[in-house]
């Protein structure tokens, strides 16, 4: 870890903070919720090892990236993050280097496919985990269709109120809300009813998934006490926002190289509709160029953390094809 470097890049109005590792070309990561640049750490030095050039930055509202008004919920559509990774890539990429490699997850997963979708002269490839390529759908807003499915506690309903959760949230510590989240491994939906929390409770002994060490949470809980969750909730709070800023994106599909991995217990992979859209070829007919998609058993959410080895071929494997 200590062979990555870090630094500061004034993108997009905001200082975003960077980790990099190696040289060749140039992968992009990007994390999710509740991550940082570090969920990506295996994959830096696999990657940086194997001849190519790591950047993984903490999104607006994360980590050691400052400069996002987190007070303002408009200020976290994917057309505002998209903005910050498009000027990252014009700043730190290679002379030359006008299109780059591209690995998501989560949150960065919806964001990687917004890239793609918006400024596909800007990825060579991608390998996105956990979230599908969602289709804008004209006759609903997002939020009100997930109200509609799964009812007021849906996790994504419950983060809509500004402060409500991160009160809650604060009631039950920040090492324990994370840790909660680490270690949800059960194949349906998630939901917080009130009060409840993820099903934690304070008298409980924090014991840390069997792929994380006590120094990994130690991290993420260092960074997030100092931010707060308040800027990774932002972009819940942005889904009906970006509905209608992407209306001009309607129907279209994206036309870049795909491979798609998600783990059988993944709680996004097991919502309704999901194994449909992609056994059905819904998710092939809108990203037309994708080449794979890999089910990993047994597998949770935070795949890239709990089976690193399995992933880092992956993604290898996949990017390898575009370098010839």
């Amino acid at each position: 870890m200590e062979k990555i470097h870090h630094k500061m890049v004034p993108v997009n109005g905001i200082n975003m903070h960077v980790a990099e590792l190696g040289t060749g070309p140039t992968i992009l990561f990007i994390h999710g919720f509740p991550e940082l640049w570090y969920t990506w750490r295996y994959q830096i030095l696999y990657l940086a090892s194997h001849g190519y050039r790591a950047l993984a930055p903490d999104l607006r509202g994360y980590g050691d990236t400052t400069g996002a008004p987190t007070s303002d919920t408009t200020k976290f559509t994917t057309l505002h993050v998209v903005g910050d990774l498009v000027e990252l890539i014009n700043t730190m990429a290679a002379p030359g280097e006008e299109k780059v490699f591209v690995v998501g997850h989560d949150w960065g997963a919806t964001i990687a496919w917004a890239l793609c979708l918006y400024r596909p002269d800007k990825v060579k490839a991608l390998v996105n985990m956990s979230v599908t390529f969602n289709p804008r759908n004209r006759k609903i807003k997002p939020i009100d269709g997930l109200r509609a499915l799964y009812g007021n506690d849906y996790y994504i309903i419950r983060f809509q109120e500004i402060g409500e959760i991160e009160g809650e949230f604060a009631v039950w510590g920040t090492e324990r809300v994370l840790n909660a989240f680490f270690n949800y491994r059960k194949p349906s939906p998630v939901f917080l009813p009130k009060g409840t929390g993820l099903g934690i409770s304070l008298d409980d002994p924090i014991i840390v998934p069997s792929w994380m060490s006590k120094e990994d949470l130690e991290y993420y809980t260092s960074k997030f006490e100092k931010t707060g969750f308040t800027g990774g909730l932002n972009y819940y709070r942005a889904i009906n926002l970006n509905w209608e800023l992407i209306g001009p994106w309607t129907e279209a599909k994206v036309t870049v190289p795909v491979k798609f991995i998600v783990g059988d217990l993944d709680p996004i992979y097991n919502s309704i509709g999901v194994k449909e859209y992609i056994e059905k070829g819904g998710f092939k007919k809108d990203v037309p160029l994708l080449e794979d998609v890999i089910i990993l058993k047994g597998v949770g959410h935070f795949l890239h953390e709990e089976k690193p080895e399995e992933i880092n071929k992956n993604i290898h494997q996949f990017f390898e094809q575009f370098c010839m």
